[in-house]
């Protein structure tokens, strides 16, 4: 029997049309066959039906429609015999037993995974996709009403457009633009939104001649973009409309998005595991059975929804398990906190979460895209073929985690929450999993493990009584057993006696919610400590972050690092914060409420302020001594007054600030972001400068912006033009690194105002340089070389050499680019000659780049190469990849025109191994000259 999903639901058995009856129970058939050959239960299948409302009767019709399929199924398997497909009853629901060749939806997404495998050669990928486009034959599930039908019909739609792309793009590395061109045209029609289509439609155009065709097409999508989104086109589409005008080449054979899967890291994100784990042997079962369907022949990819409340041991089960599997995903394994539920810090966006994953992968900053969609495609192309484990922890509902699920055969995703996630099982086919409380005898065993048997089974009233107080709850019961270990002389007797007059027990919520009885034990544990550990445990509960720095946490206490370590370790031995990496320490967010909660009982408001103020400080003064050293050349502001008792962290190394910084990047948002709530306006916007090299340098450009617009928010506040200046500027940077340029524009006019207003002649230089770079993107070369004319001007006045000198570079090469080649040579060697009296070597590698580039255009061949081998060296020995790679472009052009063309491959060829990293795009339209090279060179 086939069945198409693609249009109006069909089914044919030995050629013959089926009827499949009314909506509703093609709404059933559809479920079964696209979740097959895995089992959906009945709850699953009510809710796929009806959504959030289904009638009292839902599962008698539900039976109903099942009896008529199982029917259906009998009339089919009389025509087409033993292998129709057949309805088998499960578990708590039902698996319809299909092969998966028979479904053109399965067969679909088989032949795109064919067409994404790098190991098998172009003709056969291309032949793969070309089919599984030729399956769609219209919108999928026509006619199927409900949100997960729509959920299907948006990611087909998704997979369609990704199938194209792939295939337009190996179609032009085979040299067939005429199919391409015959295709796309009407894909666009359908997807007028969709840019790397217009992208390969007009690289098909000029490979195919129809130059004026391919720029005719750039001014459409133009108008589209503006009258849809009111947006201009992206920076790939740009550039080719760019290269098309100039008459320069493209490469006919665009590579495929994503990252080769050689140069692919294998992350091991998991955090360690918990000792002495015990009981969980069903949970353990049901999530064993996952991998059968994660590996076996159909390989699907598979979620898992771990629900339960807080403090039963859901992360402990989730983490426990994925060690102990570890080893089977020999790609590697993801983990994500989302802190869906933290009291004191916001959830982690889907955009966040997504951008750590394309981290840990160590993707290059340079070939991450900026939106959260193209980000997402890029992750799902790294999992695609992979085999990957992802724990998504602690997940506030199903929208925060759809982004990261994995959709490629192989990988496991493991979710907990203290919610049922029921859109994930919907819409994902998650697996439901719900933790409940231990038994008694896992809960006596887990006492056991971390205490001792024989403590346990001396005292078994005892142990029974601390079991009840902690009304099973595994987060109570290990802070329990951490004092009873850190005792041993005390009898179990002893420990159950004070955990029963403890104060702030809540008697009346006994026996209700399990977290709530856990106050008991907090309370208990709490009263223990000493009271410098008890005053860190109150003022931690007040830190914004994910983790915690030992450095920091002896700021926010005020204490020295010294003092504060003794501190910690016992407040680690308590089990009331755990060290999850050296150094840094973390808190269960039940945990981080009652501090916040005892805090804010026990502490004034001016103590806690003091605290939060000394915590800002201590993140200030260590980002800005640190960003210093990753960026030397910085122009540094002058700090908010610092408070007493704060010991910032000392960093002096490149490496060290970049590992500071990686370890502090969310910490950072957070603190930004608590800054601005509790009236640290300074603090605000000065934590918001330290990160802008990071953050650049990093490529995170959604909290670029973010954080520059809480900072101008703040900056307004204080109504300081000359900070409100510096501030607009670095707003205008993030948006220019996103490519928005008429944003970037705006705020850049705002800054030369308001540094104006300030007599702040540096901001005013600065953002004339950045406005020579919008106007220079904008093609606008004569405006650009005015705003440069203008930033060498102030930086003169206000004697700042360096930026002077690279200013006077700028206008050299502006007046390279306009063709008055002899002028650009005056202003670069004037340049050439500050940046080395200064000592900037990245200055005088950039001017000797500019130099080379004037030389070569003025037919000095070989003064060009002395430049640009002159830039090299100053790259390679900073370590400027990027740069290097540009530089050797250029020189390979010289050799070209010098008659050289063995010196022009060797030096294309260093480049192309650079720009494999940091820019594919660019390293294929190298390849492609150096392809045409061979070809025009090579003897006949």
């Amino acid at each position: 029997m086939d069945v198409r999903l693609f249009g109006e639901v069909q089914l044919h058995a030995a050629g013959q049309p089926l009827d499949v009856g009314a909506p509703r129970q093609q709404a059933v058939l559809v479920v079964l066959v696209a979740d097959a050959p895995r089992p959906v239960a009945i709850e699953t299948l009510i809710d796929r039906l009806w959504d959030e409302s289904p009638p009292v009767e839902a599962r008698n019709v539900l039976y109903s429609h099942l009896s008529r399929i199982r029917q259906l199924l009998s009339r089919a398997a009389a025509l087409d015999g033993p292998a129709a497909p057949r309805l088998e009853r499960r578990h708590a629901g039902y698996v319809l037993m299909i092969d998966p060749d028979r479904v053109d939806l399965h067969r679909f997404r088989h032949l795109v995974d064919q067409g994404r495998d790098t190991l098998l050669g172009d003709p056969d990928r291309a032949r793969a996709l070309a089919e599984a486009l030729s399956l769609w034959t219209g919108t999928p599930l026509a006619g199927i009403p409900g949100e997960w039908a729509g959920q299907i019909r948006d990611s087909m739609h998704r997979l369609r457009c990704e199938a194209a792309v792939r295939w337009a793009r190996i179609e032009l590395r085979l040299g067939n633009p005429d199919a391409v061109i015959g295709v796309l045209p009407d894909l666009i029609a359908e997807y007028p939104l969709v840019e790397p289509l217009e992208v390969l439609l007009m690289r098909a155009l000029h490979a195919a001649g129809r130059n004026a065709e391919a720029v005719e097409r750039y001014a459409d999508a133009r108008r589209r973009l503006a009258d849809s989104l009111g947006t201009d086109p992206g920076a790939e589409l740009r550039d080719v409309h760019r290269t098309i005008l100039r008459g320069e080449p493209l490469p006919a054979a665009p590579p495929d998005s994503g990252v080769p899967a050689r140069r692919i890291a294998t992350p091991a994100q998991l955090p360690p595991d918990t000792a002495g784990f015990t009981g969980r042997e069903d949970e353990l079962r049901h999530l064993d059975q996952l991998l059968v369907a994660a590996t076996g022949p159909a390989r699907t990819a598979v979620i898992s929804a771990i629900g339960g409340t807080a403090g039963i041991g859901k992360t402990t089960l989730a983490l426990h398990w994925a060690h102990q599997v570890a080893n089977r995903f020999d790609d590697g394994q993801l983990y994500v906190n989302l802190r869906g539920f933290d009291p004191t810090g916001s959830p982690v966006t889907p955009v966040e979460a997504v951008r750590g994953f394309l981290d840990a992968f160590e993707v290059p900053p340079e070939r991450i895209p900026g939106g959260l969609d193209a980000q997402v495609g890029l992750y799902r192309s790294l999992l695609a073929g992979r085999r990957v484990l992802l724990v998504l922890d602690n997940a506030r509902d199903a929208e925060q985690v759809r982004p990261l699920l994995p959709g490629a055969p192989g990988c496991v995703a493991v979710v907990t929450s203290r919610n049922q996630l029921a859109g994930l099982v919907v819409g994902a086919g998650a697996h439901p999993l719900t933790v409940g409380l231990p038994s008694v005898a896992e809960a006596r065993d887990l006492l056991a493990r971390r205490v001792g048997a024989a403590r346990v089974t001396a005292a078994p009233k005892a142990v029974d009584e601390i079991i009840t107080l902690c009304a099973r709850l595994p987060l109570a019961l290990s802070i329990v057993a951490a004092r009873a270990a850190a005792n041993p002389r005390f009898g179990l007797g002893v420990l159950a006696g004070e955990l029963a007059g403890a104060p702030g027990r809540l008697d009346e919520f006994t026996g209700a919610d399990p977290a709530t009885n856990a106050r008991t034990v907090f309370s208990w544990s709490y009263h223990q400590l000493s009271p410098a550990a008890a005053r860190l445990f109150r003022l931690i509960g007040l830190h914004p972050g994910p983790d915690l720095a030992a450095p920091a946490a002896a700021s926010l206490a005020g204490l020295t690092p010294a003092a504060a370590r003794p501190v910690l370790d016992e407040l680690t031995r308590a089990h009331l914060v755990s060290q999850h990496t050296p150094g840094r320490y973390v808190f269960h967010d039940l945990l981080r409420a009652y501090a916040r909660e005892q805090a804010e009982g026990t502490d004034s408001e001016d103590e806690r302020r003091a605290a939060v103020h000394r915590l800002l400080d201590h993140y200030l003064r260590s980002a800005a001594t640190a960003v210093l050293v990753l960026d030397p050349p910085r122009d540094p502001i002058t700090l908010a007054v610092p408070h007493p008792d704060v010991t910032p962290e000392r960093v002096t190394e490149h490496g060290q600030a970049l590992a500071w910084f990686t370890a502090e990047h969310a910490v950072l948002l957070a603190a930004i972001d608590q800054a601005a709530s509790s009236g640290f306006d300074v603090h605000t916007w000065q934590l918001a400068w330290t990160l802008t090299t990071f953050l650049t340098r990093r490529g995170h450009w959604r909290d670029n912006v973010a954080v520059q617009r809480v900072a101008l928010a703040a900056a307004e506040r204080l109504a300081e033009p000359g900070t409100r200046a510096l501030v607009h500027y670095h707003l205008a940077r993030a948006y220019y690194q996103q490519d928005r340029l008429d944003d970037a524009h705006t705020h850049l006019l705002r800054a030369l105002d308001l540094a104006a207003q300030a007599g702040d002649l540096l901001v005013e230089a600065h953002s004339h340089v950045r406005l020579a770079m919008v106007w220079e993107q904008r093609e606008r070369l004569a405006e650009a070389l005015d705003h440069a004319r203008h930033a060498a001007t102030l930086f003169h006045a206000a004697g700042h050499g360096a930026g002077q000198a690279a200013a006077l570079n700028d206008i050299g090469w502006y007046h390279a680019h306009l063709g008055d080649h002899r002028r650009a040579l005056t202003f670069c060697e004037r340049a050439l000659a500050q940046h080395e009296a200064l000592g900037n070597w990245l200055g005088q590698g950039i001017t000797c780049d500019s130099l080379g580039y004037a030389h070569h255009h003025l037919g000095h061949h070989r003064q060009a190469i002395g430049y640009y081998r002159q830039a090299l060296d100053q790259f390679r020995d900073l370590g400027d990849r990027h740069e290097e790679a540009k530089t050797l472009t250029r020189l390979g052009e010289t050799h070209l025109a010098d008659d050289d063309t063995d010196a022009a491959r060797t030096v294309w060829r260093q480049a192309v191994a650079i720009l494999d990293d940091l820019n594919p795009s660019e390293a294929e339209r190298l390849r492609t000259r150096l392809y045409e090279l061979d070809r025009y060179n090579d003897p006949p």
